[in-house]
């Protein structure tokens, strides 16, 4: 080869040399794995081209404008959530609303009683039934009945309260019978004391009343008896079985006798026996005009000299 045909070699050769960064990559070699099916051309949607919008007609002087377009109703808010209510707080503070958006709890009027089920509706209480008015004898008679029992004055209104009759009747009619009974000379009269009515006898049959209440007052007492309620005073608190052993005698029959007078009583059992114990009353001290049983004489002057010698005798 010549050298103007190498220089024209070289020369083609520089003409078609590319830099590396401007030459194509080549291809990656495709493997089995990699390999994926193209998809189809025929399967790929047809590519639609946006609608162009329509021109707005134009209007001539002489026409009419269009009506605008209805608007469409928006949608109803959705329903707001209930509220939360606290089971803490008092039912008394929250009524519950109606549909018509009015209060369904009426408020609480005189009587009113909430009625379970109806939606805090309220109805008025039934007024209890008026007692029955009594008649002039049937009056007297309950009021005669109930004066026969009290042991105080009794007042007019009190008596009102439980006949369950007006207070401006009682006073007519005790007032009534008060005079019914002078005028018929009963040995009682209803009189009115201390605020109230009470029945009386009258002054001048005290002396019969009299006699009548100290005659039980004045019975005597056995031998037994006082023998069995002076070993009572000294010894107390003392059991049967003491008192029998120092009087030498069986003393339960005596002893009922003392309790039912009542100068004797029983305080408590003996903690070795379980025995009742016996002791004298209040109404024992007030018959013998004493403080205590502290106040009783002492016995000594009363016992014989040889007394020491006789308890030796009886061990």
């Amino acid at each position: 080869m010549s050298d103007e045909e190498r220089r024209d070699s070289l020369a083609d050769q520089a003409a078609a040399w590319i830099p590396p960064w401007e030459r194509p990559t080549p291809p990656k070699p495709r493997t089995e794995t990699d390999a994926t099916p193209e998809p189809s051309a025929e399967l790929e949607p047809p590519a639609t081209a946006p609608a162009e919008p329509e021109p707005a007609p134009v209007l001539d002087d002489t026409e009419p404008a269009p009506a605008p377009a209805p608007r469409t109703p928006a949608a109803p808010p959705a329903a707001a959530e209930p509220p939360i209510v606290d089971a803490h707080r008092s039912p008394r503070t929250e009524t519950a609303q109606d549909p018509a958006g009015e209060s369904a709890a009426e408020p609480e009027g005189e009587g009113g009683v909430g009625v379970p089920g109806k939606r805090g509706r309220r109805r008025p209480t039934p007024e209890p039934e008026p007692a029955p008015v009594l008649d002039d004898a049937e009056l007297r008679g309950a009021l005669e009945a109930i004066l026969l029992v009290v042991d105080q004055p009794v007042s007019e209104l009190t008596l009102a309260q439980v006949l369950e009759q007006s207070p401006e009747r009682i006073g007519p009619m005790l007032d009534e019978i008060a005079a019914g009974y002078t005028a018929a000379g009963h040995g009682f009269e209803l009189r009115r004391a201390a605020g109230g009515w009470r029945l009386y006898t009258r002054p001048e049959y005290a002396t019969y009343v009299e006699r009548f209440v100290l005659e039980g007052q004045s019975v005597r007492l056995t031998q037994a008896a006082l023998e069995t309620l002076a070993v009572i005073a000294y010894k107390q608190p003392v059991t049967r079985s003491r008192i029998s052993a120092i009087r030498g005698v069986n003393c339960d029959g005596v002893i009922r006798t003392l309790v039912s007078r009542g100068l004797v009583e029983e305080c408590g059992t003996e903690a070795d026996s379980g025995a009742f114990l016996y002791r004298t009353t209040t109404m024992f001290l007030e018959k013998l005009g004493l403080n205590s049983v502290d106040d009783l004489p002492p016995l000594a002057p009363f016992l014989p000299d040889d007394v020491e010698e006789l308890a030796d005798a009886t061990r």
